[in-house]
């Protein structure tokens, strides 16, 4: 017998490149509709290619970068079937992270590995990336899909990406700005976001035994149907605000919930309060909280608890911040002051990702 039927090959070894050629085919038309006129070339390249003499118009220009995934969410998607919106989850993650220097997003590039490429499937993941990416004005300019048999089931998979902004040196947003007498805007969030999913499928599919495609009355919808709801991307109605009035910092609310990430951006000497009875957070975070006798600080520093982005505006441009996010349809509410930080009083520590 000859060694072409006895051998082994990448086919063999449960690598389908047939698979990843065709998977490749179906994504061009949603990468296609993410274009910025930077981007030079399409898919299928060894890179990228977005041209920066479009930097030109900055006098100092600063590049912003960041990367990240949706963690366990991806479980809730393989389990429903459901594939063309975690990839929205994917570009908020990423660029909300971004825009909150007051960076413009400018392109995205991803990962996806899989146990086994099933083209019809990655290709939904690469819409629902695509989708994300023009609601953040940014280029998805490229990606890779990685099959990992052995590795992955054949119905496994991950996501992950990384951007790339922009930002004029003397509009860089962050603590250096903040002042005492400052506001805290909060801005809602669609749901859960993606962030504390191992916190949320342990309590309600294993303690409370919850099947996802269970009816929720206090949800309104099946389980599923919640737990899958994409974020909230802010890019665009962030960047507005820095158009329509001054605007001294933002904070993503993602990993570690609301007070150690809004720390993140007050500077050493001030402090910042927020008042909880200024919204009341959506039933699924009650519904978590109740079905696994969460305590509310675990809640708290764990899920974003209904505030998804939060802008520091100085006192007199609150009005102006909350009408541009109304005409953008983002719900908004000034949710706490900065002021003068007590010797008795402590910054909230880091928890979760970290900027250096």
């Amino acid at each position: 017998m000859s060694s072409e039927t006895t051998g082994a090959s990448y086919a063999s070894a449960g690598v389908d490149i047939e698979a990843g050629d065709r998977a490749v085919e179906l994504m061009k038309e949603w990468v296609r509709k993410t274009r910025r006129p930077e981007v030079l070339g399409g898919i299928g390249g060894f890179a990228g290619l977005f041209d920066a003499s479009a930097l030109k118009r900055y006098e100092r220009p600063l590049l912003a970068s960041a990367t990240d995934g949706v963690g366990t969410k991806v479980d809730i998607a393989r389990r429903l079937g459901v594939y063309d919106t975690i990839g929205h989850d994917l570009v908020a993650m990423v660029m909300d992270d971004i825009v909150v220097c007051g960076a413009e997003p400018l392109f995205m590039t991803d990962y996806i590995c899989v146990g086994k490429v099933h083209p019809e499937r990655v290709a939904a993941i690469v819409k629902g990336i695509a989708e994300g990416c023009v609601l953040a004005g940014c280029a998805l300019v490229g990606g890779e899909t990685a099959e990992h048999p052995g590795l992955l089931g054949p119905d496994d998979f991950d996501v992950a990406g990384a951007g790339t902004g922009v930002v004029e040196a003397d509009r860089l947003l962050g603590p250096d700005r903040i002042r005492s007498g400052d506001v805290v805007i909060a801005m809602a969030s669609s749901g859960l976001h993606s962030n504390g999913y191992s916190l949320v499928r342990h309590v309600l599919l294993e303690r409370a035994g919850l099947a996802l495609e269970s009816e929720v009355a206090e949800l309104g919808r099946t389980l599923g149907e919640e737990l899958l709801e994409p974020t909230k991307i802010y890019s665009l109605d962030c960047l507005a605000l820095t158009r329509t009035t001054e605007v001294h910092a933002f904070s993503h609310i993602t990993g570690g919930g609301l007070a150690a990430n809004l720390a993140r951006v007050i500077p050493d000497g001030l402090y910042a309060t927020v008042d909880r009875s200024t919204w009341t957070p959506g039933p699924v975070f009650d519904l978590v909280g109740r079905s696994g006798d969460v305590a509310r600080l675990e809640l708290e520093k764990t899920l974003n608890m209904g505030v998804g982005m939060m802008a520091v505006v100085p006192a007199e441009s609150a009005e102006a911040a909350l009408t541009t996010l109304a005409d953008r349809g983002v719900e908004a509410w000034v949710a706490g002051t900065i002021t003068e930080r007590g010797e008795q009083e402590s910054a909230a520590g880091l928890v979760g990702d970290y900027a250096v």
